[in-house]
């Protein structure tokens, strides 16, 4: 279990695959599939990006985030998989384009390992409203993980994902980070592109992620930040630098 892209770094400088990596977090994905964090798991295309990424970095030429593995609330658009927001009423429908937030990431050679449970069209804060069954708090499987972004919240807590993303509106990631013990970032509304999010309102809706440490935070906050064509509402400036390697 990986608790920090540092972790996964060191792992890669002494010789583990990105593949291995993946199969490592598929495997405990399987393991804690009871915590119901996870609705779909992408292992074909997340082995496949993995194998990818593995080959840029024999070749030197792998981005930033060569290596983490990422979870996606379901309300992100992934082109070619599937989106629901946890409800039936979207069941079967299958993106044709991708986030600008999740193409970013991509760019950076991360692998999205699958798409992750949350209260129903991002509408609660405990996620026990989810379409497809609550999501179990990680720590104390009694108790709530908080929503809407629970599942993202756990899949981090449990050791899931190196970094989830999930969304904001008025406390979606950054109550589910304190009912699990995890870090989440609620960006300044502007800062990262919206499109390709499933708005529940789109005046208040930020796309943030979730990780174990501030550093992992700030790399995949940088990553996704800045202008946007598809976004109006983006701030029209070069993203500051958040983190630097």
């Amino acid at each position: 279990m990986y608790h920090s892209f540092d972790e996964i770094r060191d792992a890669l400088d002494h010789g583990t695959s990105v593949e291995s990596i993946t199969r490592e977090y598929l495997k405990r994905i399987d393991e804690k599939k009871h915590l119901n964090a996870f609705l779909e798991v992408f292992t074909e295309t997340a082995l496949a990006q993995a194998k990818r990424v593995d080959e840029k970095l024999k070749n030197k030429t792998a981005g930033r985030l060569a290596g983490m593995v990422i979870g996606l609330k379901d309300n992100l658009a992934y082109k070619d998989h599937k989106v629901s927001a946890s409800s039936k009423i979207l069941e079967g429908f299958v993106s044709i384009y991708s986030a600008t937030a999740v193409e970013r990431l991509l760019a950076e050679d991360a692998v999205i390992i699958g798409r992750l449970n949350c209260d129903e069209f991002a509408m609660g804060s405990s996620n026990e409203n989810s379409a497809f069954g609550n999501v179990l708090n990680s720590h104390n499987e009694k108790m709530v993980p908080g929503g809407s972004s629970g599942g993202s919240a756990v899949a981090v807590a449990a050791g899931l994902c190196t970094v989830s993303l999930g969304t904001d509106t008025g406390g979606s990631i950054r109550q589910p980070a304190s009912f699990t013990g995890t870090i989440g970032f609620k960006p300044t509304y502007g800062r990262i592109s919206r499109y390709g999010l499933l708005a529940y309102a789109s005046s208040f809706d930020q796309i943030g992620p979730f990780a174990n440490t501030v550093k992992d935070i700030a790399l995949v906050t940088e990553v996704m930040a800045g202008k946007d064509d598809f976004d109006s509402t983006l701030l029209q400036e070069d993203s500051k630098i958040f983190c630097r390697d």
